[in-house]
């Protein structure tokens, strides 16, 4: 028996265009699962789906704003009568505004706070009782490093992935007996469309400054790709992960575990 095996199970990816919710998506596809996602827009979800084709993955967009609660309901509803209850959901979807707290209006940070956590509620609240009816299910939050630790101008981005970790132990405390299973992934420095600002090279040709403390700070030594995240997410959706709930594993090259140089 391959407990790692997906055959027959329905996963969705919110935000999985592009980036890591792409790679998890290709990963999971991979060991078996059948692939829904959605986007913010229809034309982000045809870019999605243009790369899915070229991958050979028979995937399914939607266009959904994760924040609108009828609209969720109504994704949830159109995928359980096409393809049967979500078996596997990874709350990816996310934002991020970098700017320093006292300069960011109310309206932003409620922003931020509205897409990468209440959005992760709202999804989570609508496939829970599908999971239920069917026995169990896995919920897999894209948490971060700012789940843990705290950095300037990320106020918003941090209070919120601090509360999507504690989302994910209260949704494992509350329906752990029912068999479902709720993790999180805090993915360290990731080399994404996000994270390109962070690491292009200065008008001078020298590296950027955040991209050399990055590689400093991490004992990898590097950046880490969306790809290096897709094992973990195998292991948290599939049968291998069945007595693992409440968790937040950090794939990070090892920065949590690092206290740094001396200098």
């Amino acid at each position: 028996m391959n407990i790692f095996d997906l055959s027959g199970k329905v996963a969705l990816i919110t935000g999985a265009s592009y980036g890591i919710g792409y790679a998890i998506a290709k990963g999971l596809h991979d060991a078996g699962a059948k692939i829904v996602f959605n986007d913010l827009t229809q034309e982000i979800v045809d870019k999605g789906l243009e790369s899915y084709k070229k991958d050979n993955i028979d995937a399914t967009g939607y266009v959904c704003d994760i924040t609108d609660e009828n609209s969720v309901r109504d994704m949830i509803c159109d995928i359980e009568s096409r393809f049967g209850a979500v078996d596997i959901l990874v709350n990816n979807a996310g934002i991020i505004k970098r700017i320093p707290m006292c300069e960011m209006s109310v309206e932003d940070f409620r922003r931020v706070i509205d897409v990468d956590l209440t959005g992760a509620f709202i999804v989570s609240k609508a496939v829970i009782p599908g999971m239920i009816k069917r026995g169990g299910g896995k919920i897999i939050n894209i948490c971060s490093l700012m789940s843990e630790f705290g950095r300037e101008t990320v106020s918003a981005y941090a209070a919120a992935k601090g509360g999507l970790k504690m989302l994910t132990r209260n949704i494992a405390s509350e329906y752990g007996g029912m068999n479902i299973q709720c993790n999180g992934i805090g993915p360290g420095y990731i080399a994404t469309p996000q994270t390109a600002p962070l690491r292009e090279p200065l008008p001078d040709g020298s590296p950027h400054p955040f991209d050399t403390y990055i590689r400093a700070r991490t004992p990898a030594g590097r950046w880490g790709l969306p790809e290096d995240i897709v094992g973990t997410a195998v292991f948290l959706a599939s049968r291998a992960s069945d007595f693992v709930n409440g968790q937040i594993i950090y794939v990070d090259g090892g920065i949590v575990a690092y206290f740094g140089r001396q200098p």
